[in-house]
C-alpha cells in the first residue's frame, strides 16, 4: 500500500513519518506533500516519496493521491494564524483532499482532528458519539474549523473508509508546545485538567487507524493521567500563583477524552502514561 502523510514537515507529522516509514511492511511506500523541497530531504533519506506543493492546490492533491491507497491527512494551520487560513486549511484544502482521494481511488482516509471539537465540556470524559457543543475557553477557527471539516468528510460521497483520530494536548521529543502552554496556564483556574499525549503515542494512535482492518468512524487518543494547572506549574518547578486558586473551574473534565473505544477495538496502550513518566524516562 502506497499512503499519503500531509502535513509531514509540522509538530505532529515529522514525528509521525519516520515511525511509519520505519514500521512498514515489507512493499508499502509512504509518499509526503512537503511545501518546501529543502524539508522534504530528510523524509527521501528515510525511503519516502517526496511530493513538493500546496495542500490547497486543487491540481497538486490530484498528483498527490494518484496510485494511492490511504491517505493520512495530518496537515493543520493551528495557533498564531488568522482564522481565515485556519478555515482555508483545516476545513477547505481537508475536504478538497477528500474529493481528490474519492477521485483517485483512494480506499482509506485517516483525518488527524482534535478533542477541541467537543467544545463544551459534558461533566464526564467526552465520547466519540458525543455531539460537538460550540463554546468555552478553547473554541475558536482551529476546532470549529476541524470539526467542519469531519462533518463535510463525512457526508462526501464515495469516502467510505473515514477514520478520525482527535488528538489532545501534543507534546514530547523537543516539541516547544508543553512549554508555551505556560503562557496559558496562568489564566486558568487550579483544578482546571488538560488532557495531553505524548508524540509516541500519537504516532501509535494514528499507525492504528491507519492498518486496523476493522477501524470506522471516530476515535479518541491520548495518555492515562490529565493534569491540573497546578501540575503544570509544578511540573515546569514555578511557583503556582496564588489567583489561580481563586477561580473557579467551571468543568474540570473539559478536554479530558475517554480512550475506551481505540483501547478495546484497536488494542491501545499509552507508551508513555503520562507527563512525569515521560521526564523520567528522558523523552520530552
Amino acid at each position: 500500500m502506497l499512503t499519503l502523510v500531509t502535513g509531514a514537515t509540522g509538530q505532529v507529522g515529522r514525528r509521525f513519518v519516520p515511525r511509519l516509514l520505519q514500521g512498514a511492511v515489507t512493499g508499502d511506500e509512504v509518499r509526503v506533500l512537503v511545501r518546501d523541497a529543502a524539508r522534504g530531504e530528510h523524509f527521501a533519506e528515510l525511503g519516502a516519496q517526496v511530493l513538493v506543493g500546496d495542500l490547497r492546490d486543487v491540481e497538486v492533491l490530484g498528483k498527490a493521491t494518484a496510485g494511492v491507497g490511504a491517505v493520512v491527512n495530518v496537515a493543520a494551520a493551528f495557533r498564531g494564524v488568522p482564522d481565515e487560513e485556519a478555515r482555508a486549511v483545516n476545513r477547505d484544502a481537508a475536504v478538497e483532499l477528500g474529493r481528490a482521494a474519492v477521485a483517485s481511488g483512494v480506499r482509506r482516509f485517516v483525518q488527524v482532528s482534535t478533542a477541541l471539537v467537543y467544545g463544551r465540556g459534558r461533566g464526564r470524559a467526552l465520547v466519540e458519539s458525543d455531539e460537538t457543543v460550540p463554546g468555552g475557553h478553547l473554541w475558536g477557527a482551529y476546532p470549529e474549523s476541524k470539526w467542519e471539516a469531519e462533518r463535510a468528510l463525512g457526508a462526501l460521497d464515495g469516502l467510505d473508509d473515514l477514520r478520525i483520530g482527535r488528538l489532545p494536548f501534543v507534546y514530547g521529543e523537543g516539541d516547544p508546545h508543553l512549554a508555551n502552554a505556560m503562557e496559558w496556564a496562568q489564566n486558568w483556574p487550579a483544578m482546571q485538567r488538560l488532557h495531553m499525549g505524548h508524540h509516541l503515542d500519537v504516532a501509535q494512535g494514528l499507525r492504528r487507524l491507519l492498518y486496523a482492518p476493522g477501524a470506522h468512524g471516530v476515535y479518541n487518543i491520548a495518555d492515562d493521567a490529565p493534569v491540573t494547572t497546578v501540575d503544570l506549574f509544578q511540573f515546569h518547578g514555578l511557583p503556582v500563583p496564588q489567583e489561580v486558586y481563586d477561580k473557579d473551574t467551571p468543568d474540570q473534565w473539559h478536554s479530558v477524552m475517554s480512550t475506551t473505544r481505540i483501547r478495546h477495538e484497536l488494542g491501545y496502550r499509552p507508551l508513555i502514561p503520562s507527563v512525569w513518566t515521560a521526564r523520567d524516562a528522558g523523552v520530552l
